[in-house]
């Protein structure tokens, strides 16, 4: 998992990145540091960050010449933003407010 990676991950669930050092039980500055490429945690560390995320439903999609991303796993999009005032596109997982 690369920073942008994982900034788009919480940007798909929707958490921020307190959210996100909570449930991988880091410090929020690991992850803050970590996305705004200051610092390298240890492997250790992004996987439990990685780890975090695919519990919550991301898929991480790897580079093998198109470029690294991220996407919601199947499903996943209806259970992460079953929230009032989300609305989701039938034809993708992209969040209308």
């Amino acid at each position: 998992m690369n920073p942008a990676q994982c900034r788009a991950a919480r940007a798909l669930l929707d958490w921020s990145q307190q959210r996100l050092a909570e449930a991988a039980r880091v410090g929020v500055v690991t992850v803050r540091q970590f996305e705004a490429s200051a610092s390298q945690p240890r492997n250790a560390t992004l996987d439990v960050l990685q780890r975090a995320l695919e519990a919550a439903g991301v898929e991480f999609i790897a580079e093998n010449g198109g470029g690294a991303g991220v996407r919601l796993t199947k499903g996943a999009a209806l259970d992460v933003k079953a929230q009032p005032g989300h609305i989701l596109s039938e034809r993708s997982d992209k969040e209308f407010p």
